[in-house]
């Protein structure tokens, strides 16, 4: 097999910059949550662009959209899956994703501008509801065989949110299972992503190898004190449960920081009930989640943050309920597609380094059943999930290149 071609930038470029003006916000970035008038307009932009390029695409029983590029000689071929998600959080930035699914849509072309013969066909797929705005991995975890009907029952956006959402795309829950690929049909997955952190930047480090997923572990935490009058109870013998609830956010990140310093935690959400000047709160609410690459860390975070609010709580005459929300095991991606990435960054002259991702990614779905790898660019200033997200275009390229040289790596045998 000849050298593969580079992307064409240029042409990548406007297209991406036609799909960012899908769901566009005023502040510069998107919003196109799963299933919003904007997600659909930008799956079908997606196909529409496939379509016209020569490309067959297809839609599954989850939702995921593909662009294929079929193997001419080998009916019976396995797929290599390069992609991400084309939805958003709302009010996100534009790379988040988007960049993933343009630079393997852009792959596709190249290998058919080329009219490379490789041994798998290769398909870029735009999976359903990655970020979680009815369930999170919806497709990529029905895809690899792994949705189950608990996560159906209870998810993250609300059981009723999930029917809706399913009706409006005109998916049947019943059938969701029914995307599930053989993975002996499959020839691994490679997903081009923005770091959404500040580590390769900060080094000057054009393109980051992902050797693992990190897990995580998020619970709803309630502090009962006692409520009463903002002027007639006296500090002394108040039970705050707003006080509380400080308390117990300054030792979450007092523990972390000092105790387990590779690992992240966020009290993402507080409510203080009744919420009014003149009342001292009685209930608090606390969103807490914690994230290691190590899974007997997460064990050692959860003991020690439950275990100083438990006991802060009873010290100071406060009820606590601690609820698990949801646990994801760390994901290790395979070391030989992780080894290929690297040489195909060094094939254009790029310096590497290889680093964990602490954001969730449809990888993590994709790794237990095949051979998985991620690469990152970049993110100007560590900034994602907002407007101000940005990634220097020619890192972007750069990345679609890397995503580009490692399927010639894999398809070679060497």
């Amino acid at each position: 097999m000849g050298t593969l071609p580079r992307v064409d930038g240029e042409r990548m470029r406007e297209d991406f910059e036609a799909l960012s003006r899908i769901g566009a916000t005023a502040e510069g970035g998107v919003s196109r949550p799963t299933f919003s008038d904007a997600h659909f307009a930008a799956r079908e932009w997606f196909l529409t662009r496939a379509r016209a390029a020569g490309l067959d695409t297809q839609v599954d029983a989850a939702g995921n959209h593909s662009a294929v590029l079929r193997v001419q000689l080998h009916r019976h071929a396995r797929v290599l899956l390069l992609g991400s998600h084309l939805d958003s959080v709302p009010g996100g930035g534009r790379y988040d994703g988007a960049m993933g699914v343009v630079a393997a849509l852009h792959v596709l072309l190249a290998l058919k501008d080329a009219g490379t013969d490789l041994p798998f066909g290769v398909e870029a797929i735009d999976f359903t509801d990655e970020e979680g705005t009815l369930l999170g991995l919806l497709g990529s975890e029905a895809l690899a065989g792994s949705l189950s009907a608990e996560s159906l029952h209870a998810p993250r956006g609300g059981r009723d949110a999930l029917l809706a959402g399913l009706a409006r795309a005109g998916l049947s829950e019943a059938r969701l299972l029914e995307a599930r690929r053989d993975p002996q049909t499959l020839a691994g997955y490679l997903e081009l992503h923005i770091e959404q952190g500040p580590r390769l930047e900060r080094e000057g480090v054009r393109i980051g190898v992902v050797t693992t997923i990190v897990g995580s572990r998020s619970f709803r935490l309630v502090l009962h004190g006692a409520g009463g009058h903002a002027g007639g109870l006296p500090m002394d013998v108040r039970r705050d449960a707003a006080v509380a609830a400080a308390r117990l956010i300054l030792s979450v990140q007092d523990i972390v920081v000092h105790d387990f310093p590779g690992a992240v935690a966020t009290v993402g959400d507080v409510r203080v009930e009744p919420g009014a000047f003149n009342v001292v709160p009685g209930v608090a609410r606390l969103a807490l989640e914690f994230r290691s690459h190590d899974d007997g860390e997460l064990d050692a975070i959860e003991s020690a943050v439950l275990g100083r609010a438990r006991a802060d709580a009873e010290a100071n005459g406060i009820e606590l309920a601690v609820t698990p929300v949801a646990r994801w095991q760390p994901t290790r991606l395979d070391p030989r597609v992780s080894d290929k990435i690297e040489r195909a960054a060094v094939d254009l002259g790029l310096t590497t380094k290889r680093l964990a991702s602490f954001a969730g990614h449809d990888a993590q779905a994709l790794a237990p059943v095949t051979a998985s790898g991620m690469i990152f660019v970049p993110s100007v200033g560590g900034v994602s999930h907002d407007p101000r997200e940005h990634t220097a275009w020619d890192d972007v390229v750069n990345g679609a290149n890397v995503l580009l040289r490692t399927v010639e790596r894999l398809a070679s045998p060497s």
